[in-house]
């Protein structure tokens, strides 16, 4: 995979523009995931939901051979600005702890609301495993 980053722009923090690979592979594709738990229940606060939602991404992607390194795209529908920007130190430590250095392109959505009204996030991801690194086929 390679990042695409022209030379004149400045570099994002956090994400990337966009990406490019060649070859055969296997794409996976996930719902959006909240930040409930497995039981059902939502911590209050919009850190600890997103870095839920970043846990059950690990996880379905681990069920399908991959890893978050294989991560291509995020779309984050969030439903507060203020929330957001206020829980950033937590939300780097959750991305930190679950994903790494790994800064796929992301689109983040400010949206009235989700499903269940106690989600704060939803988190729908795209991945992509080159074939060299297939391990499940």
């Amino acid at each position: 995979m390679r990042v695409l980053q022209p030379a004149e722009w400045s570099k994002p923090r956090g994400f990337s523009h966009g990406v490019a690979f060649d070859g055969p592979g296997k794409w996976i594709v996930l719902a959006g995931q909240t930040g409930g738990d497995e039981r059902g229940d939502y911590q209050p606060d919009m850190a600890a939901q997103v870095g839920t939602a970043l846990k059950r991404i690990v996880k379905l992607l681990n069920e399908a051979g991959a890893g978050p390194e294989h991560i291509v795209r995020l779309t984050w529908y969030l439903t507060s600005r203020s929330e957001y920007e206020a829980a950033g130190p937590g939300i780097g430590a959750a991305w930190k702890e679950t994903l790494g250095r790994n800064f796929p392109p992301s689109t983040l959505l400010y949206i009235d609301g989700l499903v269940d009204q106690r989600a704060k996030v939803e988190i729908e991801v795209t991945a992509f495993v080159p074939v060299a690194q297939d391990l499940s086929s």
